[in-house]
Formats: structure tokens, C-alpha cells, sequence
């Protein structure tokens, strides 16, 4: 490809920060390098926070470059600190070994890992044999205590107290950039805009014990146009695993961002060309759900698979249009966080009482965007509202609330 994927990147609104802009692009440009961004594994699935920096990872890959997913056997043990207001549970060596496996299943479906065109790395292979003295004396001296408290990580963590194990981690960090620099000519470090401090560390030490020409780039992070983070759900992160979040549930949450985002997700999430993306978004009113069903079909596809993101599609379209059911009915509820379901029903005059509402959910008969309500005392949260409200009463009956 003549295209040069640090423009294409740039166009589409990745880059937060860079180390060497004009050498970085021009390096890209220029020949075929390898790269890695880390993922830490707190858990046993990646979640939308990482999705961009999968993204970005696909991208590079599709334009030559070959990535390296580092996955933290070793950094896991101590925990970031970066965006943390309190110490990281310390997770024990089967767990972390458990979620790195975990992670390899879900990056196979965004990188290419036949014929070496990528590499899956554990940084437990070298940091768990590290010497502590030999540590210190050979990575330790480059790094000063006053620089390392600038840092906007620890500076979060300055107030509760900054743990001298946490403090370990920008080290650690720093370190794998230089033992993939010697052992695998990786040139650039990237990563989410949170962990700019870590990768300047891993670009500084690099250069200074080898000479070589390293950089850093970081992404944005994933976030709406009000400045929160987005992938945040009623039950927590918005996970890539199927068993934690459904495909369903998955495509309902992009089905119904907020019309502000939708540039965004389609410029960050999908392959979509930008000409379209730029169709796409200058939509208005009603016609941006179009837009955004669009948006919910390919993210869906890209992590769970066309056939899956076919029958969320399906079954959205089935339960928000009229069909062989009766007139999808409007219930205008405003701010009901925290409302019973039964009680709103009632006062909508959706069921004739409480009790006949409590008989129904208990013989499955009320159902939330096609999950079963079992608990008769269910209340309306935030989450539920956020995303758009079908309840199906009995087999016939549908209501649309609206917020």
C-alpha cells in the first residue's frame, strides 16, 4: 500500500501522543517495523477500554508492520497504578496465567498470528527471573525518584498512598520495551493516553542503554463527548466475551449511543472507509439510526463474529418493529432510576394490577429488550434507560419506554 497508516490512523482520530511525530511517520512510511502495546490481565477478558488499542494494532498489521501483544505475566503481579485511585488486587500466578489465555482467544479475531505476523508474548518469561540487585543496578540507575513522582499516574495515587510496589510497575514497564528492543527489534511502544508516563519511561531507558531509535505513541481513550468513559454498564466494564456480556446486550450498547458519538465509534471501531463514516454521521435526526445500527453491526461482527452480529441484528429488528404483534406502544417514564417495573407498568396502565404483574414475571411472562425479568421487585436502573427499553407482557404486547 502506498497509504501511509500513520495518516490513516491520524485521519480517524487515534493518536493522542507521540514521542518523534515526523520520524514516527516517516519511519511507518518507509519500511516494515514491529511494535507492541501491553495488556495487563486483571481479568479474564479484555473489555471495550481495549478496543482501540486492538484497532489500532489491526490497522498497523493490515499495512505491513508486525505487532507484538504483550500480555503482563510479569507487571500483573504488581498492578498499574495509571487512572487508579486505590492499590490493584494482587492477583495470584494461576489466575493471571488463566487470563492471559483468555486474552489470546479474543486478540485472534482482531491480528493475524499465522506465519509470524504477529507474536503473542508473555512478560512473565523475563521479569520473573530478574534479580532484584541486578535489576536496580542495571535498569534502576536510569530512572529518577523526582521524575517518576511527576508522573500523572502516581500523582492519582499520591493522596491514599502510593504503594512501594506499585512504584515498581513504571520500571517493569520500562524494561520490556528494552528486552523487546534487543530481542526483537521492536521500535515502538503504543498503548492507551493513560499510559504516556510508562511509555516515555520505556523510550528514555532504551535509548539509553542501547542508543537505538525507539518512539511511543498513544491512542485517545475510548470516551463520549460529554469526557466520560464510555463502555461503562449497570454491571460494570462492557466485556468482549460472549459468556459475560451477549452478543445482543454487546449490539444494543452501540445500537443506542448518543448521536454526539457516533463519529467517533465509527472512526475508532469499525473498517468502514471515512467517506462513508463521514455519510454516516452527518445524518440527522431519525435517519442517525441508521447510522448507528450500522455502528452495532460491525463492532458486534468484529468482536463476536457475522453470525452473531446477523441474529442481534434480527432480533433487535423484531422486538422494535410492529410485525405480527400488536402496536408497539410508547410509555413516556422520564427519569425513573430506581422504579419498580410492576409500579410503572400499573401506573401506564400496561397491566391491571401489582399482583397480576408479580404473577407474570414469576411464570416469565415480562421481559426487558428480550431477557426474562425474573425478580418481581426489578427496578429500572440508569443502565436500562441509557440504552433503550422494550418490554414484551405475554406473548403480544410491547411497550417502548421513553426517557
Amino acid at each position: 500500500m502506498s497509504e501511509n497508516v500513520f495518516d490513516v490512523l491520524k485521519e480517524r482520530g487515534f493518536f493522542a501522543q507521540c514521542t518523534h511525530e515526523d520520524e514516527v511517520r516517516e519511519l511507518l512510511g518507509s519500511k516494515k517495523v514491529t511494535f507492541y502495546i501491553g495488556f495487563d490481565p486483571t481479568a479474564d477478558s479484555l473489555h471495550a477500554g481495549h478496543f482501540i488499542a486492538l484497532m489500532a494494532m489491526s490497522w498497523m498489521q493490515k499495512f505491513g508492520h508486525r505487532p507484538i501483544c504483550l500480555v503482563g505475566g510479569g507487571t500483573g503481579t504488581v498492578g498499574d497504578p495509571s487512572g487508579r485511585s486505590d492499590l490493584r488486587q494482587v492477583l495470584t500466578d494461576e489466575i493471571i496465567e488463566h487470563n492471559c489465555n483468555c486474552f489470546k482467544k479474543q486478540m485472534a479475531r482482531f491480528i493475524d498470528f499465522t506465519d509470524n505476523k504477529a507474536l503473542l508474548i508473555n512478560n512473565g518469561d523475563w521479569l520473573r527471573k530478574l534479580g532484584y540487585i541486578d535489576l536496580l543496578r542495571e535498569v534502576g540507575a536510569h530512572f529518577t525518584v523526582n521524575r517518576m513522582l511527576a508522573a500523572e499516574c502516581y500523582k492519582q495515587r499520591w493522596e491514599k498512598g502510593l504503594t512501594f510496589l506499585e512504584f515498581n510497575y513504571m520500571v517493569m514497564q520500562a524494561y520490556d520495551f528494552y528486552k523487546l528492543n534487543a530481542d526483537y527489534d521492536c521500535v515502538l511502544q503504543m498503548g492507551g493516553d493513560d499510559q504516556w508516563s510508562n511509555i516515555i519511561a520505556g523510550v528514555e531507558l532504551t535509548r539509553r542503554k542501547t542508543g537505538n531509535a525507539v518512539f511511543g505513541l498513544t491512542n485517545k481513550i475510548l470516551t463520549k463527548s460529554d469526557g466520560s468513559k464510555m463502555g461503562k454498564t449497570a454491571g460494570g466494564a462492557l466485556w468482549l466475551d460472549a459468556e459475560k456480556i451477549s452478543p445482543y446486550d454487546f449490539y444494543q450498547y452501540w445500537r443506542n449511543v448518543d448521536d454526539a458519538d457516533v463519529k467517533t465509534c465509527l472512526s475508532l471501531l469499525t473498517f468502514l472507509p471515512m467517506d462513508e463514516v463521514n455519510r454516516l454521521s452527518d445524518l440527522k435526526d431519525e435517519k442517525i439510526n441508521e447510522a448507528k445500527e450500522i455502528l452495532a453491526y460491525e463492532v458486534t461482527k468484529l468482536v463476536h463474529g457475522q453470525d452473531a452480529a446477523e441474529e442481534s441484528r434480527n432480533k433487535a429488528k423484531s422486538l422494535f418493529s410492529a410485525g405480527s404483534t400488536d402496536e408497539l406502544k410508547p410509555i413516556r417514564i422520564g427519569d425513573s432510576a430506581g422504579k419498580r417495573l410492576v409500579d410503572i407498568l400499573v401506573e401506564n396502565q400496561a397491566i391491571e394490577s401489582k399482583s397480576e404483574g408479580r404473577r407474570l414475571i414469576k411464570q416469565n411472562g415480562i421481559s426487558i429488550n428480550d431477557r426474562k425479568v425474573s425478580d418481581p421487585d426489578y427496578r429500572i436502573s440508569a443502565y436500562d434507560l441509557d440504552r433503550g427499553i422494550i418490554i414484551k407482557i405475554g406473548k403480544k404486547k410491547f411497550y417502548k419506554f421513553i426517557k
